[in-house]
């Protein structure tokens, strides 16, 4: 199988840049033949990968403050398109990335070439309107980032969701995104993304008996992600008054000024960004992500796989399976949240069942694992619409999908 692989940014630097590499590898040692456009290459990759960059040649880069963030997106479309057409007969399937793919889909489709479109997040209208909504009712005047509503963004992403053959969503809750929207259950593929085992895994032996209670946070769009949320079901709970709750993470000011009396309780350590996450989720017991929107949680994959416990909404159910590796609450329910918090604090042999429980479902998570699956979809795509499985996902959810949904059970 030979994938053409268009990825607009610097592949392997932070956030979708390091997922994208991730993948890329993954698919390498699942034996594809990639031939990969990234914008610019960041960091290797295996030498089985063809690699030509699209906004760079040497040490010269198209910056995207030169040009503008769509201008550039649409230059490496355009030059991917072009490249494709020399490609005929060449290519088995195409995987192209957001806001920067439909030039690239409408020649694949004249060649008559599958196209897979990632889907890093859910439904770009779903997530402008859920995260507008969250920053509307906490006072925050403007949603971070990439999640403020823009229509020239929504207009292209829309026209690429209609124009490509198959979306491939690595959770249900993205999935599920789509399917509300009238997308047939045929043009949605599943996978997952991963974690590196190098880099998380767990401590050499278990944490001594009486250590402090830890908490951590680790994200950066802390209203999307329901900082606010951890915050007051943490401050709820007794282990507020003898634990740490770590946040790595930049903040805005906004936000820092709109949440200025949780943050700055003694419980709580601010430690921005960080590059040693692997290092504090080894040293944490628990992982608090109460997320209103996800594409697929990889800070809870990178949590289990230290086997430091995520307390997470039904956002991100693929890895996060009630009881048994994780406990899930309903999106908004900061009362379960606390409860849950508090119930692990209270309970040691709870924290360490459900440790030895993410754990064992740590290989299931892998970046390995990860590009076996993407390479199961690309299967599925090339069979075509109709032999379309739903059962690609790994992992079997304990919580409905649903956002607003009744926890399933208690602990």
């Amino acid at each position: 199988m030979r994938v053409l692989y268009s990825f607009p940014h610097k592949l392997g630097a932070d956030r979708i840049c390091y997922t994208a590499w991730q993948q890329v590898r993954g698919l390498a040692s699942a034996g594809v033949d990639v031939l990969l456009f990234p914008g610019v290459l960041a960091r290797p990759v295996p030498d089985s990968v063809e690699v030509h960059p699209t906004l760079a040649r040497g040490k010269l880069r198209i910056p995207y403050k030169l040009v503008g963030k769509l201008r550039a997106l649409a230059l490496h479309d355009k030059i991917v398109a072009r490249r494709l057409e020399k490609l005929a007969g060449q290519v088995d399937i195409v995987h192209v990335w957001p806001c920067a793919a439909l030039e690239t889909i409408m020649t694949a489709k004249r060649l008559g070439i599958p196209t897979v479109l990632e889907r890093p997040n859910a439904h770009t209208r779903f997530c402008y309107e859920v995260v507008a909504a969250e920053c509307k009712r906490v006072g925050i005047g403007t949603p971070h980032g990439d999640y403020q509503a823009s229509n020239a963004v929504l207009d292209r992403e829309e026209a690429e969701f209609d124009a490509c053959d198959f979306l491939l969503c690595a959770s249900e809750f993205a999935a599920r995104s789509f399917l509300d929207r009238g997308f047939p259950e045929a043009k949605i593929l599943r996978h997952q993304y991963g974690f590196d085992e190098s880099e998380y895994f767990p401590e050499a032996v278990l944490r001594a008996p009486g250590k402090k209670f830890t908490a951590l946070f680790v994200g950066v769009d802390a209203v999307r992600k329901g900082l606010h949320l951890a915050t007051e079901a943490w401050l709820g709970s007794p282990a507020a008054k003898d634990g740490t709750f770590f946040i790595a993470g930049e903040l805005t000011q906004e936000y820092k000024e709109r949440f200025a009396k949780d943050l700055s309780h003694p419980s709580i350590v601010q430690l921005g960004h960080s590059r040693d996450v692997p290092r504090l989720m080894q040293s944490a017991d628990i992982l608090l992500m109460p997320s209103i929107e996800e594409g697929f949680a990889l800070v809870c994959a990178e949590a289990i796989g230290t086997g430091c416990v995520p307390l997470t909404s039904n956002a991100c159910t693929e890895m996060c399976r009630h009881m048994e590796n994780a406990l899930v609450h309903s999106i908004g329910d900061v009362a379960t949240l606390r409860r849950h918090i508090t119930d692990l604090h209270d309970r040691p042999e709870l924290l360490t069942r459900l440790r030895a429980g993410a754990l064992n479902s740590r290989a299931e998570l892998t970046w390995t694992a990860a590009g076996r699956l993407l390479f199961r979809a690309y299967e599925q795509a090339l069979r075509g619409p109709d032999r379309v499985e739903r059962s690609a996902f790994r992992t079997a959810s304990s919580v409905d999908v649903e956002v607003r949904v009744k926890e399933s059970s208690r602990c």
